[in-house]
Parts: structure tokens; C-alpha cells; sequence
């Protein structure tokens, strides 16, 4: 019964706008998951862009992604303001955790907020050293969404300013993302920006699921058909709860479609 409400589960995807870059997993129960306090927000913007299609509110499900500059948060009234899911820094490189890590996913937990962790890669340390730390540093929680791999140049970085090959990157990516999922037992999503991706010609690295960066237009007008799970949309949104300048993201389907995923992804 359970193969065949998973099989049943599958074909419905299938027909979505996300059906490339879903990552399944076991269903979990439906019961566990969030709540959307807001579907389709329209968050205040310090810096909008005129968006002239495809803009970000006809999207139900809003999000964000935090690390230490955004200080301690409010996640209650984030949560309330219409913020459905959140993305954590955990880790950078071989030797970092981020200052806020620990109360970000403390409080998100205590909140009600489904949040996932991410490692901001560092060029100058192999894959399989950053994947261990980030190993030893986030908890496998079965309720926490899937890891992220941040992948992006990084030219202000005070200690590694390397840019490899495209092959050597794609390859390294591959080895972190293979330990992580083979730990987390979840497909991890990979995070990148318009520039790092035309770099290292990820168009053909598939078979993740994308959160692509694309604030000055729909990510269709800047990566083509590459199909995406996540898009960040604005890095100086003004989400309640959230000190300065906030990044917002939605998830690429329907509110159903959302839910559906969430219970995948989570176990």
C-alpha cells in the first residue's frame, strides 16, 4: 500500500511545474507539516525591481535565507508575515560555523518554520574535507528539510580569491553532494547565482534540485528552461521580524504542490 500511494505520488508530480527538480523521498505524514499562515505575500522591498512578468508574489509559498547578519529574528512573526520555509547558513569552507546557526535552527524549529541548513563552498579546501565539516556540524533531524550546497564566486574573500576549471568544479560538487546525501539520506539542493552557473556550465549538471538567484528578472529570462525548485528573488526584501535588508524566496509551485514536497522531503 505504502509502493503504491508513493507511485501514485510520483505521477502526480510529474505533471507539475516543478517535476524536474523535486527531490523525493519517503512520504512522510501529512499531519507533521507547517501550516502557510500567508499564501501569495507581497513583502515591501527596499530596492524593488519593476517586475514586468513573472513576478515573485504570483508565487503561494515565500521563504527566506539567513546567516549571521540578520542577527537573532522573530521567527513567530516572520512566520506570520507569510515566510513558509527558511534556508540557514550552517557552514563555509573546512573550518567555519556561522555565529547564528545554532539559534536560527533552534528558533525555527520552536516556531514552526521548515528550515534547511547550507554550506557556502570555499574553493581553496577539497569537497570532501567541506562535506565532513558540515557533516560534523548539522544535525539529522528527520523533520529539517534538505541540505544546500552554496555555490557561487566569492571575490571579497580575504583568504581565496581561485576560481577552478568548470570540470574541476562540477566534480567536486558531485563529491560533496554524494557524501551529504549518502549522510542526510536526502537529495541536497544546490544554490547559485546567474554568472557562477554560466561559468561552469551547469545546464548540464543535473539531476538536483536548483534555488537560483535571479533579482532582476524571472529566472526563465536568465537561465533558459533549466528548471529550478527555489528562486531568490530580492536580497533587500522587508520581511517583519527581520532586521535590515532580507532575502525572499518562493518555491516554484502551488500551494498542494508545496505541501506534497514538504512531506517527500521530510521524514
Amino acid at each position: 500500500m505504502r509502493r503504491a500511494s508513493a507511485l501514485v505520488l510520483l505521477a502526480f508530480l510529474g505533471a507539475c511545474s516543478t517535476s524536474d527538480t523535486l527531490s523525493l523521498g519517503p512520504v512522510g505524514n501529512p499531519g507533521s507539516m507547517a501550516s502557510v499562515s500567508v499564501k501569495n505575500p507581497r513583502f515591501s522591498d527596499s530596492d524593488p525591481h519593476q517586475w514586468e512578468s513573472g513576478a515573485p508574489w504570483t508565487y503561494a509559498i515565500h521563504g527566506t535565507d539567513v546567516s549571521k547578519y540578520q542577527t537573532s529574528i522573530d521567527w513567530q512573526q516572520a512566520k506570520g508575515s507569510g515566510i513558509s520555509f527558511a534556508f540557514i547558513k550552517a557552514t563555509e569552507g573546512g573550518d567555519r560555523v556561522d555565529d547564528y546557526f545554532a539559534e536560527h535552527w533552534r528558533e525555527t524549529k520552536s516556531a514552526g518554520v521548515p528550515r534547511g541548513a547550507y554550506h557556502f563552498y570555499y574553493f581553496c579546501r577539497p569537497a570532501a574535507e567541506q562535506a565532513r565539516w558540515f557533516i560534523q556540524n548539522v544535525p539529522n533531524e528527520r523533520s529539517s528539510l534538505p541540505p544546500i550546497l552554496d555555490m557561487e564566486w566569492n571575490p571579497q574573500s580575504p583568504s581565496c580569491k581561485l576560481r577552478p576549471p568548470a570540470a574541476t568544479v562540477r566534480s567536486e560538487m558531485k563529491i560533496f553532494l554524494e557524501m551529504v546525501e549518502q549522510h542526510y539520506g536526502k537529495k541536497p539542493i544546490i544554490y547559485t547565482s546567474i554568472d557562477f552557473f554560466d561559468d561552469n556550465n551547469l545546464s548540464t549538471f543535473r539531476g538536483y534540485p536548483y534555488w537560483l538567484r535571479s533579482v532582476a528578472g524571472h529566472p526563465t529570462s536568465r537561465y533558459g528552461s533549466h528548471p529550478f525548485t527555489f528562486w531568490q528573488y530580492t536580497g533587500t526584501g522587508v520581511v517583519p521580524g527581520i532586521r535590515g535588508d532580507a532575502d525572499i524566496n518562493v518555491f516554484n509551485g502551488s500551494e498542494s504542490h508545496w505541501k506534497k514536497w514538504l512531506a517527500a522531503n521530510t521524514r
